[in-house]
């Protein structure tokens, strides 16, 4: 699940396909089954499936056999909130994904395999401000619904995250699941209130913080060098040698000052490299649904 190498298979969903096959094959599988009262999609009969529930008027008009689903009320709802600022659009060495490709697989496949659990998936795609929305549904056609969403228009020059988490609120009824994935290029302060709002509502939020290596690392060579702020375009001249151990415990406060900024609302935190395997933050990320379904 390495990210470099998967970056060679090429489309979107050949990937999250690999991905959530490989995961699930390791893992015991416990979709909660059942039928409410609320029918979400027909699926192809399977051998044991009760004949209660085949649709009969399909069957006589199409001659195939299909079977009623019906949303369960106890399966998770969630929403993936996809952060696609410009900031994300950066790579510190070629050999790497970008924060945003990484994102996107990530993102691709963590609604596979919530859907593969008949969860309900929905996705928020923002930058300075909201770029797409996708209600969470179950079923197969919501996964194709977010592949195309990923091929619209980002890159904004800031990050209205708040916004976008307030608005991933709304699209759940009732309690449910709330998947952040953002290189949080803001002050925590910004989203505090929001954060809180969606936990006083009941719901699970998890953030997966990406950072690129050089971010965390700072892989920058010796000598006088220009850094940007991909969003703002400030620049700022400085010696990599003489600010290399600051940064560095810069980037520690900071992460700390998150970490601690999400637990104080009952929120899950993860940092995670774009270097690092997909399987580790999907497996967390799956706990987290098991616990809450």
């Amino acid at each position: 699940m390495d990210p470099a190498t998967l970056a060679a298979l090429g489309r979107l969903e050949v990937v999250s396909r690999w991905l959530v096959d490989g995961l699930l094959a390791g893992l015991h599988r416990s979709p909660k089954k059942g039928f409410s009262v609320e029918f979400a999609e027909h699926r192809q009969y399977q051998p044991g499936d009760d004949l209660r529930f085949m649709d009969w008027k399909v069957v006589a008009r199409a001659d195939r056999w299909l079977i009623k689903q019906f949303e369960e009320e106890t399966n998770v709802r969630a929403t993936i909130v996809l952060d696609v600022s410009r900031s994300m659009a950066w790579r510190g060495a070629p050999g790497r994904l970008t924060k945003l490709d990484y994102a996107e697989r990530l993102a691709a496949a963590l609604a596979l395999l919530l859907l593969r659990q008949r969860d309900a998936v929905g996705l928020i795609r923002f930058d300075d401000g909201i770029r797409s929305i996708i209600p969470p549904r179950s079923g197969q056609s919501q996964f194709r619904k977010m592949l195309a969403a990923f091929d619209d228009a980002g890159a904004g020059q800031g990050s209205d995250l708040a916004g976008a988490l307030a608005q991933a609120g709304k699209l759940i009824a009732r309690r449910g699941m709330v998947i952040l994935i953002s290189d949080l290029l803001l002050e925590p302060d910004e989203i505090r209130d929001t954060v809180q709002g969606l936990r006083g509502q009941g719901h699970d939020v998890t953030c997966l913080h990406l950072l690129d290596p050089a971010e965390r690392r700072f892989e920058v060579a010796s000598g006088e060098a220009t850094f940007v702020d991909p969003e703002r375009g400030l620049e700022s001249i400085a010696t990599p040698a003489d600010v290399r151990d600051l940064y560095a415990s810069t980037v520690g406060d900071a992460l700390a000052e998150w970490r601690e900024h999400f637990a104080a609302a009952g929120a899950f935190y993860e940092p995670i490299l774009t270097d690092q395997p997909f399987g580790v933050p999907l497996r967390r990320a799956f706990a987290r649904r098991q616990r809450l379904g």
